[in-house]
């Protein structure tokens, strides 16, 4: 054995026992424990968030589990894949689930705005709340402000929660390029909607009259002067208006934003962190396991999606990539020559003999040209059997040096969180667009290795 053969092995021998360092994932254990109650799907974008939550819903509803899928990606593949022609603000029935255990399943896409909308709906007298949902400011805050969305999936998210018509809820979060903004912005705007801005801009409707306009002349010339500049004269009527509206509820967006802050650190909520063996998605990963064990939040593991595996791995790449060049160089593998050279010559021999025997009659003659035609024959046949065999082996190296790519880039995670338990999905050759691939994702899920591997 080859000193490069024994590192390959040995290589494979410690992969494997870093690999069993890290624990699985019990997937099934947690859709199974009615303690759990939310799980919440994150990580970076790209990653297959939606579709690890919707595979995750569909197997809990399979086990006996009442759940509502919530999902924030503005791309619409959980409706395709669960066959329902559109998503909305409201939770809809999902069909085809099989429900023997008495499971059912509910999908809904957040409409942040429609949430904010209802939000004001609800806490507000018919005649106030018309006059927030007309008003230009309250239009633009609700449709694109930063960080409302966030706010308003953790609004959406308490809602559910408070109606108890679900036993788990699993929560799609937004795509963010920032692991912060799912956790940060409904605090960032709840300050916003309670904080120092908005209660100098309600001075004056409590101090009333010319006094109060005074009062706010004094204090937010320069500020109006270049918000007018920027935005518009009428920008600050349109804000004084919405804040004179909403003076009543402004105190209820930081508490429903804390209580919901504290309803995910509580103990039936679990974190699943998602993310696909590349570098940049493992670090964006890296950085969530810490950012929730900052913030004290229940992580449960970790999802990698998209693994790559072969079911001839114990065929190196090294391997393949020399039997590949022998037989393009016209040996066989691990053969300078071979019985292809024997074969030849055999059958380049059985042509010469039919010549030489016959005396040089037409009929030899023919013989012989017959025998050099199937000798030909066969040479072509066997050159393209061996290019087509030589391609295929490259192909096979290829997918073994992406495997051990991918296999020393989750080591690298591994190494810094060892602690964080680890399911893997192997990468599929198509996009999942109904039940039944959602189902085998959830089959791969709770398995915790790749089909293959």
């Amino acid at each position: 054995m080859t000193e490069a053969t024994t590192g390959t092995k040995t290589g494979a021998r410690t992969d494997a026992a870093r690999m069993d360092a890290a624990p699985r994932l019990p997937v099934d254990r947690l859709l199974d424990d009615r303690g759990t109650r939310i799980i919440v799907c994150c990580g970076a974008g790209g990653v297959g968030k939606t579709t690890t939550a919707a595979a995750l819903g569909v197997r809990a509803a399979e086990r006996g589990r009442k759940v509502v899928v919530l999902t924030i990606d503005p791309a619409r593949r959980l409706a395709q894949s669960m066959g329902i022609d559109s998503l909305d603000n409201t939770p809809r029935r999902v069909k085809g689930v099989d429900g023997a255990d008495g499971g059912e399943l509910h999908a809904m896409m957040l409409d942040m705005k429609r949430t904010f909308d209802e939000i004001v709906e609800g806490h507000a007298d018919a005649e106030r709340a018309e006059a927030i949902l007309a008003n230009p400011f309250y239009q633009s805050l609700s449709a694109g402000f930063a960080g409302t969305q966030e706010y308003m999936a953790m609004e959406k998210l308490g809602q559910l929660r408070a109606r108890e018509d679900w036993d788990l809820i699993v929560v799609d979060t937004p795509p963010s390029r920032s692991a912060l903004d799912f956790l940060d912005a409904p605090k960032r705007l709840g300050s916003f909607l309670d904080g120092k801005f908005i209660r100098v801009l309600m001075a004056p409707a409590k101090v009333g009259g010319r006094a109060g306009m005074k009062f706010l002349n004094v204090g937010m010339s320069l500020m109006t002067g270049t918000l007018s500049k920027l935005m518009g004269a009428s920008l600050l009527k349109d804000v004084q208006t919405f804040v004179a509206a909403m003076d009543t509820m402004f105190g209820g967006f930081r508490t429903r934003a804390d209580a919901t802050f504290r309803l995910l650190q509580a103990p039936g909520t679990a974190f699943l962190v998602v993310a696909a063996p590349e570098p940049d998605a493992l670090r964006e990963a890296a950085y969530f396991v810490e950012r929730l064990a900052a913030e004290k939040m229940p992580l449960a593991g970790l999802v990698l999606n998209r693994v790559h595996v072969s079911g001839a791995d114990q065929l190196s790449a090294e391997r393949a990539l020399a039997a590949a060049e022998n037989l393009e160089e016209g040996g066989i593998v691990d053969q300078e020559s071979g019985n292809a050279g024997l074969r030849d010559s055999a059958a380049e021999a059985d042509a010469t003999d039919a010549g030489a025997g016959g005396g040089g009659t037409e009929a030899d003659a023919n013989a012989e040209a017959n025998a050099k035609a199937d000798a030909n024959a066969d040479a072509d046949a066997n050159a393209d059997v061996d290019e087509i065999t030589a391609g295929l082996l490259r192909l096979h190296a290829e997918r073994m040096q992406v495997i051990a790519r991918e296999q020393r880039t989750r080591d690298r995670f591994t190494s810094l969180h060892p602690e964080v338990a680890v399911a893997e999905v192997a990468a599929l050759p198509g996009d999942v667009h109904d039940l039944a691939g959602l189902r085998a994702i959830g089959e791969r899920l709770a398995a915790g290795v790749p089909a293959g591997a």
